[in-house]
């Protein structure tokens, strides 16, 4: 095989190597710990504490020790700095829930797979969630089985990759084994009893003549949802005769469903590769398919929006979208001249459709259908990339990388309309139209439109002396809807001594408007607080895009893209004594920042005037409103200690501090004096301090003889939400997890362990912000999660 083909068109980005939490990942070959070529090297294989820029290493044998079902939430449990929080009752983000870096935005991350771009989700984030007003690519779509490693860069990278990767880069590296395979089945529930799920994998190499290979991974994931909802003391049923209901006695309380939603999950992953004598073909594709269930506000027998021919005890209508992701990208490698080429074409697609089940359309009285189709989105990416490479002498007798590319990119948004009985109203009673829990999309909010963009880049990498190496790269982009930008970076590390190094980035970027922020539009149902009591009652809030008549006439302009400037410092350790230790500060300043707004009432004449006879009672839309900076400090520890007759035992600690601030706040000329409707005191919180401040992770893995044991500590630190009452700050909490696997032979494992060993809550909501006692615990953003301790138990067959 021709490793310097590899090596040098892997990937476009700077040197991004090995970082110390992987010295402590479950590997049967110590060599591929230490000594790993991931995306970025130019010039050689790199190895722990060589790298210009933070990044983590994440192994196969890792994940799967956390005996955690989602990839996303294992990376929140061995990455402090990667956020993926739960939510419940946020419609559509119930199914396909936001992850982040360094306590940015999800869209400020940017998602490859073997290197190569990875379209994002179909969904924009509405309702309340950390990361309102974005999308993001649904990790949870890959099947962990296809996972060999995840590779996280934590530093700016848009230079080398282009739109998104303000906060980092994620890249996931597919299986490629050529022979051989493994058979798992994972099962658990709830310290509660609730929650039961199970999971097959599967994962299998076959070898194609003597240079090729097709790895193909498949999974089956089956999850029940959790329920920490309170029991409803409202009064159910309307009296009679001015006398109470004698159904009252007997209602059934536990109404709503707040917890993790029920889903189904398929996902079929194909990784191929065929070498060649100076070159290689590639490819890989996946399919997915998610059907999700979660509930919305349960509406009483009493309430105006039920009809009590259909449902005489109230209902709890629920959302039941099915995502589907599919990809396929072809690559080939090959020299030329004495460069190294890479030629690579991508398409794929997310497509997000709702369905509404064990509800009604009040405007249709008795006559309503009790399901319907409400409509869906799909978002479509196509990408074009030509990278070449070439190696040079340089001064000094050092190696010269040049790089250079180019790469084309569409991406397409559409949304389609639902059933007419999903939004329609038919002026039963005065009841409320469309179906309840979630309004269908009507023929106004459908739309198809696209855009392109081309980019060029230049990159250089040079290890001038044998203690000193460095970087520079500059992207041009330029866009068919907003114009061009101009992103750079430079790089550098100098070791100080054999075992201690300094190094730094410094780097410009830019977010790119997604299309999801430019097309989406629709008219929903919103719960909104009152200021005063803090209960929830309904609104009829329209999400208007930048197309649309009613945000053009107030000024907002076309959406900007985001542009941010950054720095990083940070310090290597790496000795012959086992020990490795990273420390890095960065400061990152993002200029524009797209948010969804805030709701703006009828009550305002201008919103009024511009309304007109629209049936929305409020507006939002999204705009480049804030200016904001985020600082922080990383450090990472690892231990590997000399092995003993007791068994060999690992050590980690990881820990980070981030904090956002708010530099300056804009706001459409004409709606001057608003800010506070646009952006209240809930969305600042929601962008500065949702996430926690600080997070520590220490994890131990014993190996003796064929048994296994893994104890991890993750400490959460505190964050606030803010409420139309105040803000409130959760405290700080700990969670420990613990397993234990053993080897019955070379083939045949098991591994049992629990989660959350001592049944951890975070701390209960407000009394006033809890919904009448039903939402005990913060359902639109908790980081660890509301279900408490969580059981599991795993075998895997090796073959």
């Amino acid at each position: 095989m021709n490793h310097n083909a590899s090596y040098l068109t892997s990937s476009i980005g700077l040197v991004i190597t090995l970082s110390a939490p992987a010295a402590f990942a479950q590997q049967t070959n110590e060599a591929d710990v230490e000594k790993i070529s991931v995306i970025g090297s130019r010039l050689s294989v790199r190895s722990a504490t060589e790298s210009t820029a933070p990044v983590d290493i994440i192994g196969s044998a890792e994940l799967q020790a956390t005996g955690m079902t989602e990839t996303a939430r294992a990376l929140q449990f061995l990455v402090p700095s990667f956020n993926f929080p739960t939510s419940s009752i946020t419609d559509g983000s119930d199914a396909v829930r936001p992850a982040s870096l360094r306590g940015l935005s999800p869209d400020h991350t940017l998602v490859l797979i073997n290197g190569k771009r990875r379209h994002g989700s179909a969904l924009v984030h509405l309702n309340g969630t950390m990361g309102r007003g974005s999308s993001n690519v649904d990790l949870n779509a890959i099947p962990m089985s296809a996972i060999k490693r995840i590779e996280i860069l934590r530093d700016g990278a848009a230079a080398q990759y282009g739109s998104d990767a303000i906060a980092g880069v994620i890249n996931l590296v597919l299986n490629d084994n050529m022979s051989g395979g493994q058979v798992s089945l994972n099962g658990g529930q709830t310290f509660e009893g609730d929650g039961e799920q199970y999971k097959i994998s599967s994962n299998q190499g076959f070898r194609i003549a003597e240079d090729g290979f097709v790895n193909i991974s498949a999974e089956y994931h089956h999850k029940n949802k959790t329920n920490r909802a309170g029991l409803d003391p409202r009064q159910q049923y309307a009296d009679i005769n001015n006398q109470p209901d004698p159904r009252e006695a007997i209602a059934n309380r536990l109404n709503h469903s707040v917890g993790d939603a029920s889903f189904e999950n398929l996902a079929l992953m194909v990784n191929a590769g065929y070498q060649l004598a100076n070159s290689e073909f590639y490819a890989f594709a996946d399919l997915s398919q998610r059907k999700t269930q979660s509930g919305a506000f349960f509406r009483r027998p009493l309430d105006a929006r039920n009809v009590v021919e259909v449902y005489p005890d109230g209902f709890l209508p629920e959302i039941a979208p099915e995502t589907n992701d599919h990809a396929i990208t072809l690559g080939y490698k090959f020299e030329l001249a004495d460069w190294q080429l890479d030629l690579s074409a991508n398409t794929g697609a997310s497509r997000y459709q709702y369905y509404v089940n064990n509800s009604l359309n009040a405007s249709l009285g008795p006559a309503s259908p009790t399901s319907a189709y409400a409509g869906g989105m799909r978002n479509d990416e196509q990408n074009l990339n030509l990278e070449a490479s070439k190696l040079f002498a340089f001064v000094n007798e050092s190696d010269f990388v040049l790089s250079a590319g180019i790469a084309y990119r569409k991406n397409s948004y559409k949304i389609f309309q639902g059933d007419e009985v999903s939004y329609a109203n038919y002026g039963y009673q005065g009841k409320s139209g469309g179906m309840q829990g979630f309004g269908g999309f009507t023929p106004e909010s459908t739309v198809d439109e696209s855009r392109n963009n081309l980019g060029v880049y230049v990159e250089v990498e040079n290890q001038l002396t044998d203690k000193f190496n460095w970087a520079a790269a500059v992207r041009q982009e330029r866009y068919s809807d907003f114009g061009s930008n101009t992103s750079w970076k430079l790089a550098g590390r100098y070791e100080l001594t054999p075992e201690w190094a300094v190094r730094s980035t410094f780097n410009s970027g830019f977010r790119a408007p997604s299309v999801q922020q430019l097309y989406f539009s629709n008219l929903s149902t919103l719960f909104v607080a009152d200021p005063v009591t803090g209960v929830l009652n309904p609104v009829e809030s329209g999400t208007f895009n930048n197309t649309s008549p009613v945000v053009s006439a107030l000024g907002q302009g076309e959406l900007k893209p985001e542009k941010s400037q950054s720095i990083s410092v940070g310090i290597t350790y790496q000795g012959d004594n086992g020990v490795t230790f990273t420390l890095d500060s960065y400061r990152i300043e993002i200029d524009d920042r797209i948010i969804l707004t805030g709701s703006v009432s009828r009550a305002n004449p201008i919103i009024d005037g511009l309304l007109g006879t629209n049936s929305a009672e409020s507006v939002r839309f999204f705009t480049n409103a804030v200016d904001t900076r985020t600082q922080g400090v990383e450090a990472v520890l690892a231990y590997q200690l000399p092995q003993t007759e007791y068994g060999d035992i690992k050590l980690s600690l990881s820990a980070q501090y981030n904090d956002t601030d708010i530099k300056q706040i804009k706001v459409p000329a004409l709606l001057g004096g608003l800010e506070e409707a646009l952006f209240n005191n809930e969305e600042k919180a929601r962008l500065t301090k949702a996430n926690p401040k600080n997070s520590f992770s220490a994890g131990i893995t014993h190996s003796y003889g064929d048994f296994i044991t893994n104890l991890r500590i993750n400490r959460f630190g505190p964050y606030t939400l803010g409420y139309a009452t105040g803000d409130y700050q959760y405290s700080a909490k700990t969670v420990a997890d613990i397993s234990l696997s053993y080897a019955f032979n070379s083939q045949l494992g098991f591994t049992v362990g629990v989660n959350n060993l001592f049944d951890t809550y975070p701390d209960e909501q407000p009394v006033v912000n809890q919904f009448n006692g039903i939402f005990k615990y913060p359902n639109t953003n908790a980081p660890f999660g509301f279900n408490g301790g969580y059981y599991f138990v795993e075998a895997r067959y090796l073959f």
